[in-house]
């Protein structure tokens, strides 16, 4: 005859093998409420408005000025050793990354290189938004000794040197003048111009429609079986924790899944690195930077710079990096701003913790999900992968 005991570890047992049963099989998502509807809609690349205006580049949506910056973007005569060109580090097969932690050009950059496509919405541009215009990024890793390592003058000689290059430049800008270096001014404008066409280019680089998207039009259709055929059950249910529980709406929002602004979430250093002040250093640096919206190498005379004049700055911006886009999340690993975490499921486990940050204060709350929930978060994740970016013409 079993003991009392024995009766009871069996009852607990089956009761376990219950609870476990329950918590694995297969339970249908509930349908969506027109609250949700309305926030899915708002994610979905059919809600992404037309790109907004650069005022200050004369020649942001000028055809010929795309065509000469695409050239300028794959040309490895901009860089000291003739070797590196912006798609050394922006590859178009990798969605305009890497694939690497850190940059690798002449040299190793400071940051993992972020993904291009569709930062003509963005105010700020690099992790810590120390540029705020695509133009003016663009001249940076120019002069950067650890990425294209050259200089002004080296960058306009190739210009002046080519006809071809000489003669797109003068249809779009006007003669060079004299960029011998005796005329610094002069010298400036023409460099100016270079960041400005190669802007030109990727203000053409547009995100694609993904998997997610055609599902989020076979929901506001109320199409049961398109929704069906397209997302599995854990899709949808991490579909319903990023929108919901797991609060990932609160900075990757809109059709880009970004606010495009700056969070400390507590992401740990490299080994061997001291922690990186992010923002609050790009503050400074946006501010003093020679080719910023108020500088006198905008095209704007009216220097309409409501972003940079009342940019936020304080205490709260230490240790703060821009949001990404979670477009294509899947194909943009390592992740994080030094790219210090290897996959997303480790991004996850990262947010679910939420430690403490290593400078600053961490703005993240842990999210206390299970394994499962993690796996589904991460499988709707998948969902946003699309083919490659389209040229904006391409793509009206």
């Amino acid at each position: 005859m079993r003991s009392p005991l024995l009766k009871l570890g069996a009852a607990v047992a089956v009761a376990a093998v219950i609870v476990i049963g329950w918590q694995n099989r297969a339970i249908d998502p509930p349908a969506w409420t027109d609250a949700e509807i309305d926030v899915l809609r708002s994610l979905s690349l059919a809600s992404l408005p037309a790109l907004p205006p650069d005022p200050s580049n004369a020649v942001a949506d000028n055809p010929q000025a795309a065509a000469f910056g695409e050239q300028l973007f794959l040309d490895p005569r901009l860089s000291a050793n003739g070797g590196i060109s912006c798609s050394t580090c922006h590859q178009p097969v990798r969605q305009f990354t890497d694939g690497l932690p850190k940059g690798q050009a002449i040299g190793t950059s400071k940051r993992n290189t972020p993904s291009i496509v569709g930062s003509a919405y963005s105010p700020w541009l690099y992790w810590d938004g120390r540029r705020d215009s695509q133009w003016a990024q663009a001249l940076t890793p120019l002069e950067d000794p650890n990425e294209h390592g050259s200089s002004r003058l080296q960058v306009v000689a190739v210009i002046a040197a080519d006809d071809a290059y000489r003669s797109a430049y003068r249809a779009l800008f006007g003669e060079l003048g004299d960029v011998s270096g005796n005329d610094p001014v002069a010298l400036n404008v023409a460099f100016a111009n270079v960041g400005k066409a190669i802007a030109a280019f990727e203000r053409t680089l547009l995100p694609t429609a993904s998997r997610f998207d055609d599902y989020v039009d076979a929901v506001a259709d109320g199409n049961l079986q398109r929704q069906e055929s397209l997302y599995s059950d854990d899709e949808v249910w991490g579909l319903r924790l990023f929108i919901g529980t797991a609060n990932c709406t609160q900075c990757h929002n809109g059709p880009l899944l970004t606010n495009n602004e700056f969070h400390n979430t507590g992401v740990l250093s490299s080994p061997g690195e001291l922690p990186d002040k992010g923002r609050v250093t790009g503050v400074q640096e946006v501010l003093s930077d020679p080719f910023n919206c108020l500088g006198e190498y905008s095209d704007d005379p009216m220097r309409q710079c409501a972003e940079l004049t009342f940019v936020r700055t304080g205490p709260e911006l230490i240790g703060a990096v821009r949001t990404p886009s979670l477009r294509n999340v899947e194909l943009t690993s390592p992740y994080m701003h030094k790219g210090q975490v290897a996959t997303l499921a480790e991004v996850l486990e990262h947010y679910n913790e939420a430690p403490d940050a290593m400078i600053g204060h961490n703005e993240a709350k842990p999210l206390a999900l299970t394994a499962r929930e993690l796996n589904q978060l991460e499988a709707f994740l998948n969902t946003l992968t699309a083919s490659a970016a389209v040229h904006q013409s391409e793509s009206m």
